[in-house]
């Protein structure tokens, strides 16, 4: 099979959308298929890289990555948006490439380009609803009144969804959601799987990494590390765990809290740390490449998510992989994700709580033993091996479909971006 993956959000930038694009392209590719990933270039895809004057291809194996030229979006420095005048070199390369299947992952440029094409060619176009914009637009627009953004929101993103055959909803919270909507769509339930390679990693691999992360960071040496890893936005609700150090530095003085990632919050989070006294007990490591964090894991004790608006809460199996269990906020994506105490503990948004499960695990070592046995079980239900399968036998249907009839290739809805 030929499959053609849109997305607006792909490596160097760090998030879920990145992580679930990458994971499942790079199972798809292992099974046989295809794969072409259409996405935004950023000016650091390499050591010195500048944007490249048109839309180019860097392929590996059965996998290729068609890398669009970007700017910076106005409302968010970090992320890009690919320029419009190069929706037909685009088209070009997926005419080469003849894609049989459309599976786009965003609602911007990128997404607009796999929906356009998708009329043109009649092309079966999958959409996975990885972010609901609901929960985090008023984060981005602060001065319109929220009930305002909601609207315009619900609206658009009901024509995103209309545009599409099939609806992909990550998590049972997304996949709600998208019923209220009313698209009439056929609907599909598909969380992303984790790749429990990039977590293994032996003694001495963590060894070595450890050794170098503390000449890097000297604050390190010697402590019991508590790991955030993730995008470091508001929505995150790292207040939580940087408040939280007082105390848990104050009863266990050999914890340092690790914050590996990068955001819009990261300089808001580093006064914020100095402003309540715990600046030697934080680190922020900034962006780290995907091989790095995933030795962050094997690194650090108990693993720390006190985000409420995980739409899939993947970082808690990627640390569940590496034997390192996680105190999370039971909410969303994580809620499910989690299920109950497995592999940690799933908590209320409450601080108190948050604070008692941290230290049940570091102070009683036969608890913490028992945490990381049920942790690295508990993951193998969220591998990408585990659920990819679904995700080929999902673009085999849409493709049947398609051909069939069943439903409308190509929809009329008109398009709200890249058309």
């Amino acid at each position: 099979m030929r499959i053609a993956i849109f997305t607006d959000a792909y490596w160097p930038s760090v998030n879920g959308v990145s992580v679930s694009v990458d994971t499942y392209a790079h199972a798809l590719a292992g099974k046989g298929h295809d794969v072409l990933i259409v996405c935004n270039e950023y000016p650091q895809n390499g050591p010195g890289a500048q944007p490249r004057g048109k839309a180019e291809a860097e392929t590996a194996g059965s996998l290729t990555l068609l890398r669009v030229p970007s700017g910076v979006v106005f409302f968010s420095h970090e992320d890009r948006a690919a320029h419009f005048r190069e929706r037909g070199r685009v088209e070009a390369a997926l005419d080469s490439f003849g894609a049989e299947v459309l599976h786009v992952n965003t609602e911007f440029v990128i997404a607009g380009f796999g929906f356009k094409y998708g009329r043109k060619r009649r092309l079966p176009v999958i959409f996975t609803f990885h972010t609901m914009w609901e929960e985090y637009i008023a984060n981005y627009f602060p001065y319109i009144p929220k009930a305002i953004l909601i609207r315009f929101t619900r609206w658009y993103m009901r024509r995103i969804f209309m545009q599409a055959d099939v609806l992909v909803a990550p998590s049972m919270q997304a996949l709600q959601m998208l019923k209220g909507y009313q698209t009439g769509k056929l609907l599909e339930h598909l969380p992303t799987g984790v790749d429990p390679a990039l977590f293994r990693h032996s003694a001495e691999e963590l060894a070595r990494f450890r050794a170098d992360m503390e000449a890097r960071f000297p604050a390190l040496a010697g402590k019991r590390i508590l790991l955030f890893a993730g995008r470091v936005a508001y929505e995150k609700n790292i207040s939580l765990i940087i408040a939280l150090m007082r105390e848990w530095r104050g009863r266990c003085g050999d914890l340092i809290l690790m914050i590996a990632g990068d955001g819009p919050y990261l300089d808001y989070h580093r006064a914020e740390a100095k402003k309540l006294g715990v600046e030697a007990a934080c680190v922020f490591t900034g962006y780290l490449p995907r091989e790095e964090l995933s030795c962050c894991y094997g690194i650090s004790k108990v693993f720390l998510l006190p985000s409420t608006t995980e739409t899939q809460g993947l970082v808690t199996i990627e640390s569940m992989l590496s034997g390192v269990p996680v105190v999370a906020i039971g909410a969303m994506g994580t809620l499910e994700v989690m299920g109950g105490d497995n592999g940690g503990f799933m908590v209320p948004d409450d601080s108190a709580v948050f604070r008692d499960r941290v230290f049940d695990l570091l102070e009683d070592e036969e608890l913490y033993r028992r945490k990381s046995e049920e942790a690295r079980r508990h993951a193998q239900a969220w591998t990408v091996d585990a659920l990819s399968g679904k995700l080929v036998d999902i673009y085999h249907s849409a493709i049947i479909r398609g051909k069939s009839g069943s439903f409308a290739v190509g929809s009329n809805t008109p398009p709200l971006c890249g058309g």
